[in-house]
């Protein structure tokens, strides 16, 4: 299996410190607000990868993390904090704020299908673990006390930015937002470990430390989860390409200080969702939710599949137009795979075959895009359906769009129709029910005849019988409703 690694910008073979087993840790919300769509594409992704990474024989541990303090409005160290933010904004605690996105975060997993990982971990759950590892980094020297904080101290590390060839004066104050530098910092890229009271007294949660009452920063919490459930040797990191930096470098700074040793060798990052505008954000035109998808009448599982067509290293456009064009896929293909019928004996040799070429796609550095362009190779295949059903079942495993779930349902609902077909070409398409057929076709043989006010009584007839008529060329549909 070949992996893009971020760390080392090239496409290498995945390798593991435990033959067989993948320690995995990705990035979890900062829950002070739901997930936005372009966020949920790195999560659809991860779980395509766990998933995959299970379906090739590997025993996986999946770790995340759940940020509910010390993740600040700037991604370095300035800033309010988020999750204090999201407490104003509704006049509730930050922990009531905390679980109520939490529940909603999964939720919205459970919609896409995403699996929850084996491990999660809210960041405030682990403060006594946070407190050892920027202890023992003060105690090698890796860490200075200054103006209350803790910060790690980037001079003493020999090689700093990892993921990008970053000119060190091209990164004004080590952020990606402008803000202020922080006159604290020794060198301009350090970074906060353990803010005190005496940067932020309006600060919810805080507990005593050896520098004083306060908090973590964000960056320390996801290492020292990661150390505490995934061990000193951790396979692979995920996440979002704008966690690369700051936030994944002063991981990898921080965790390798502490350790002594290299901690995570493969780095895998998802690329933005855009708008037309540039970078989905919640702060930027309208806020898209899987709430919102569904408002507007969407299956989540259509984005899914829309995230699947593209491959998750290349930036995806997001507009109404591409999702339609996305759902007109999705269902076409629940509609060819609803016509299979599961008979027959499935042929082994088959099955192989296409998990192979299945395999040989994602093996590619995850090639979903082809990954899901076998699966209309399995539906033109020269094989009985029940193979054909057996192979989709295996790559659904992976893919997670409970195709034969919704062709069951397509199925059971095109078994509910029937079409009746006049003398003169009048189609009547319902539910089989003689005694409906005929009042639909005497309701078109009146208004045929001009008779509007019977045909209107027919209509009025049929409704009170929770029987809806909607007319179509050369044609009429009934359902009851």
């Amino acid at each position: 299996m070949y992996l893009y690694n971020s760390a080392t910008h090239k496409k290498e073979e995945f390798k593991t410190h435990t033959p067989g087993h993948v320690e995995m840790y990705t990035c979890g919300p900062t829950v002070y607000h739901f997930a936005h769509i372009g966020n949920l594409r790195s999560y659809i992704m991860e779980d395509v990868l766990e998933k995959y990474l299970r379906f090739a024989g590997y025993d996986v541990n999946r770790v995340m993390n759940i940020t509910d303090v010390g993740h600040l409005t700037s991604d370095a160290d300035e800033g309010e904090d988020k999750m204090l933010k999201g407490a104003k904004r509704e006049h509730k605690t930050v922990m009531e704020i905390a679980q109520f996105y939490t529940d909603a975060f999964f939720d919205d997993c459970r919609k896409l299908n995403i699996k929850r990982p084996d491990i999660v971990q809210p960041a405030t759950g682990l403060i006594d673990d946070y407190i050892h590892i920027v202890s023992t980094l003060i105690e090698k020297g890796y860490a200075y006390l200054a103006g209350g904080n803790v910060y790690f101290d980037t001079s003493k590390i020999s090689r700093y930015y990892i993921f990008n060839d970053h000119n060190e004066e091209d990164l004004a104050v080590g952020v990606r937002e402008g803000v202020e530098e922080d006159t604290n910092k020794k060198n301009k890229n350090d970074f906060v470990l353990w803010f005190t009271k005496s940067k932020f007294e309006d600060q919810a949660l805080k507990w005593d430390s050896p520098w004083g009452v306060g908090y973590p920063g964000w960056h320390i919490e996801c290492s020292g989860i990661s150390m505490k459930y995934n061990g000193e040797y951790l396979d692979l990191h995920c996440g979002g390409v704008d966690n690369a930096f700051p936030h994944h470098t002063n991981e990898i700074a921080q965790s390798e200080s502490y350790l002594g040793h290299t901690w995570c060798p493969h780095w895998c990052h998802v690329a933005h969702l855009n708008t037309e505008g540039g970078k989905m954000s919640k702060s930027k035109g309208e806020f898209l939710t899987v709430s919102l998808l569904e408002q507007k009448g969407y299956d989540p599982l259509a984005y899914r599949f829309f995230c699947l067509q593209s491959h998750y290293r290349k930036s995806l456009v997001f507009t109404w137009e591409n999702l339609d064009n996305a759902v007109l896929a999705y269902n076409k293909l629940i509609a060819k795979i609803a016509n299979l019928k599961d008979e027959g004996v499935v042929d082994e040799t088959v099955r192989a075959e296409y998990r192979a070429k299945f395999m040989k796609e994602m093996d590619n550095d995850l090639n979903t895009a082809m990954a899901v362009t076998a699966l209309y190779d399995v539906l033109k295949a020269g094989t009985n359906d029940a193979s054909k059903l057996a192979v989709i079942a295996d790559f659904d495993t992976v893919l997670s769009l409970s195709l034969l779930e919704k062709a069951a349902a397509k199925r059971k609902e095109n078994a509910g129709t029937a079409a009746v077909q006049t003398a003169g070409g009048y189609t009547i398409t319902g539910e089989g029910d003689p005694a409906v057929d005929a009042l639909v076709m005497a309701r078109y043989e009146a208004k045929k005849a001009k008779n509007f006010a019977e045909a209107d009584r027919i209509r009025d007839e049929l409704k009170a019988q929770g029987i809806e008529i909607v007319d179509a060329r050369d044609g009429a549909v009934w359902k009851r409703v």
